[in-house]
C-alpha cells in the first residue's frame, strides 16, 4: 500500500481542482495521482467545508474515541460483575 500523501499536498491539489481550470482527469495526471483518489479528496474537502453531508475528520476521530472508551468501560463492568459474583460465592454460609 503506498504511503499517504501529505495533507498540504492534498489541499493544494484540491485547490487547483476547485478552480476548475482543467478536468479532474488532467489534474490527477498532472499531479501523479489517480482520478478516483482526487475525487475522494474533493468529496472529503466538501464534507469538511460543510458543502456536502457527511462525517468530518474530527467527528470521525471523536466517534472512534467514544467507541474505544465504551469498550473499555464495558470490560471494566464485566470485571466488576465477575468479582462481585466471586465474592458473593466466597461469603456464602457454610464455606
Amino acid at each position: 500500500m503506498p504511503r499517504p500523501h501529505p495533507q498540504e499536498f492534498r489541499d493544494d491539489v484540491v485547490a487547483v481542482a476547485r478552480r476548475g481550470e482543467s478536468t479532474v482527469k488532467q489534474i490527477a495526471k498532472d499531479f501523479g495521482i489517480s482520478e478516483s483518489c482526487l475525487r475522494n479528496w474533493l468529496h472529503a474537502a466538501d464534507v469538511e467545508d460543510s458543502a456536502k453531508p457527511g462525517v468530518t475528520v474530527s467527528e470521525s476521530a471523536e466517534l472512534r474515541e467514544q467507541r474505544r472508551r465504551s469498550r473499555l468501560l464495558e470490560q471494566e463492568v464485566e470485571v466488576l460483575r465477575r468479582a462481585a459474583a466471586h465474592f458473593a460465592q466466597a461469603h456464602l454460609p457454610g464455606r
